[in-house]
């Protein structure tokens, strides 16, 4: 067994997520025997002594069948709509299975703004660290009834792994209807299951398929591998398996299924986590290269004789992107200024400005490398 399965089974810290078409039956609506079959899976995890976060889809495939539609819709007021009515039914199952275990549960619904918002990041962070510490299971998912195509967080993959990093996880579980990652479309013969992904060059010959027309869930194994990929370069080993063998995924001996994702990078702090993968970019700064060079080489703050061009109506404290020569996007941070200041001080030197214009216009405790 390799040292990420043994570390997939060890952690103290586990996020699971699973998605709508885990949950549900062909006939539509939620499916009591998958449903029980996962709540049993994470209670024994719990038993054995590992604290356990669920993010669940489920919610607008739920509320399908009571409102008599018969696949998911596609306009955003009904989608809202039946998860309004699907959000209810959700949580009174998984409270009432869970109930058979004398287990806890407490819904938390978070929107895309509780991920760009760094207060809301933190108010997040502490609800959950709290339930957690008073033994209740969250059972997290986004607000559907809310959303909006503009403010969504996009899938709930991404949201699990944003989530795993947000309480410290030692572990992201992510649960489909397919075994893991194959080297083709899992649907043809010829293909291999991939047992451990060690880094990111591995899925080069991987060649994905699209979800089925008939889904009733929006992610596909593209945003699975996305957020592995996020979670794995944080320092969180991650497995994708599927929700059938969820008792087999949740093993404290080490899991035996599925594909496992080696953690590839050290964990970065909440802050510069909530930077690269969470904060709402409000513009954009071009770098010169030697700029780019202190920045990305040496680690050092962004000062303003390296910039010379600026984009977005930002102001102090927003976060921006910082791009290269050649346009590619080569770090995030906190800018110090407003975009209406910044046109008198960039690519001027420090000695040139006034002192009250010679702070750095983006610090390097405030930037993350991307």
């Amino acid at each position: 067994m390799t040292d990420t399965r043994r570390l997939l089974g060890d952690a103290r810290r586990v996020v699971v997520k699973v998605g709508s078409s885990s949950l549900t039956s062909l006939a539509g609506g939620l499916d009591p025997a998958r449903l029980h079959r996962l709540v049993d899976a994470l209670a024994a995890r719990r038993a054995a002594g590992s604290q356990v976060v669920l993010v669940s889809s489920g919610a607008i495939a739920a509320g399908l069948a009571p409102l008599g539609l018969v696949r998911r819709p596609r306009d955003l007021a009904t989608q809202q709509a039946a998860a309004s009515v699907g959000q209810l039914l959700l949580a009174h199952a998984y409270s009432a299975s869970f109930l058979r275990h004398d287990q806890r549960i407490g819904q938390v619904l978070l929107t895309a703004d509780d991920m760009i918002r760094r207060s809301h990041y933190r108010n997040a962070q502490r609800t959950l660290e709290r339930l957690l510490g008073l033994d209740v299971i969250p059972v997290v998912n986004e607000n559907d009834t809310v959303a909006t195509d503009e403010i969504r967080v996009g899938d709930n993959d991404r949201l699990a792994a944003l989530v795993a990093h947000i309480v410290g996880a030692d572990a992201l579980v992510l649960l489909s209807d397919v075994d893991g990652l194959h080297d083709g479309d899992p649907r043809r013969p010829g293909s291999t299951l991939l047992a451990e992904v060690g880094s990111p060059a591995d899925l080069d010959a991987v060649t994905v398929a699209k979800p089925g027309q008939g889904s009733l869930g929006t992610g596909g194994m593209t945003t699975k591998i996305t957020a592995a990929a996020m979670a794995s370069a944080s320092g969180i080993p991650v497995l994708l398996a599927a929700a059938d063998e969820v008792a087999e995924a949740l093993d404290t001996e080490g899991p035996k299924v599925g594909t496992a994702f080696r953690a590839s990078g050290r964990r970065m702090s909440a802050r510069l986590f909530w930077m690269k993968h969470a904060a709402d970019v409000r513009g954009r700064l071009d770098l010169d290269a030697g700029a780019v060079s202190a920045v990305v080489e040496r680690r050092r703050s962004l000062l303003a004789p390296g910039v010379h061009g600026l984009d977005g109506d930002f102001v102090s404290g927003d976060v921006v992107d910082l791009v290269g020569p050649y346009g590619a996007v080569v770090a995030r941070g906190v800018v110090n200024y407003d975009a209406t200041e910044l046109p008198g001080i960039i690519g001027r030197r420090s000695s040139d400005l006034p002192r009250h214009y010679r702070r750095e216009i983006v610090h390097a405790d405030d930037l993350v490398i991307l």
